[in-house]
């Protein structure tokens, strides 16, 4: 059977496991206007309260994963990595190429969804947990019978929460080293730049406030400015300056090489738990 084109005006999207970030997609969809909350549900089974956010949303809740399913065309696999098999092969017989299958479980490879499902209308979608303030960054790999109408559909629903990429499924794992677990990099640079000034001097509460806002307005301009990363450092370097004396200390303790040997470590580490 041939894909049938998802009508992107009035397909209806189902969310199976309403986690967070299945909350953080629906509610950037809905409250980007990308599509209505009449035409999104999902399923609540062990955890009545989850239900909450969605339906505050106005988005439908049922009681069974197969109610999802059936009314939906476009359907999310967010339940965790180590249950998705269980769960597709669960709902196989209902999973046909009429629908279109994505997965936001990481580690969980393209072949393995495809055979489960029993087809290969599948997209794998890699997000990060910034989608849930709006700001994530989303990494896709379609699957074989994936058409590129099912992946600018996609791309317009991760879109709502943040920027998103194609890529080769091989990729995911460096992927995961970067974007994946990057945020836990940066918070971690956020409470050093915060110990730092309140090192020198500075209250808690004004040194956490400036660290934030600094990173945010830091990665704001390398966005928006179209300078690479280099230039604008060195546009707030002066000749014998405060600027140059910390980044100093910084290449002296290998900063550069520690953050590079970070998404090394967690790629890897990406590649060996995918391999289990």
């Amino acid at each position: 059977m041939e894909a049938v084109p998802i009508q992107s005006e009035n397909f209806k999207l189902g969310f199976i496991g309403a986690g967070k970030m299945a909350e953080s997609i629906a509610r950037g969809v809905v409250q980007s206007g990308v599509m209505p909350p009449q035409r999104i549900s999902t399923a609540i089974h062990s955890n009545p309260s989850r239900g909450t956010p969605f339906q505050s949303l106005g988005i439908s809740v049922y009681s069974h994963n197969t109610d999802v399913v059936d009314a939906s065309d476009v359907i999310i696999f967010s339940v965790k990595p180590q249950v998705v098999k269980t769960v597709v092969l669960q709902l196989r017989p209902l999973l046909s190429k009429k629908k279109l299958l994505v997965s936001i479980a990481a580690g969980v490879k393209l072949q393995d969804l495809e055979e489960w499902a029993g087809h290969g209308r599948f997209i794998r979608v890699m997000p990060n947990t910034p989608s849930a303030v709006g700001m994530g960054a989303s990494v896709m790999s379609l699957g074989g019978a994936a058409t590129e109408q099912d992946g600018e559909l996609v791309g317009k629903l991760f879109g709502a929460v943040g920027k998103t990429w194609k890529a080769d499924e091989k990729l995911f794992d460096a992927v995961t080293g970067l974007s994946g677990s990057g945020p836990a990099y940066i918070y971690l640079a956020i409470e050093s730049l915060a110990d730092g000034g309140v090192t020198a001097g500075l209250p808690r509460e004004l040194a956490l406030g400036l660290a934030s806002q600094t990173v945010l307005g830091a990665a704001a301009m390398a966005v928006q400015s179209g300078k690479h990363p280099g230039q604008l450092k060195d546009d707030v370097t002066s000749p014998g300056g405060t600027t140059i004396a910390g980044i100093h200390e910084l290449e002296k303790n290998g900063f550069r090489g520690t953050l590079m040997n970070a998404v090394v470590a967690a790629a890897k580490r990406s590649q060996e738990l995918s391999r289990k």
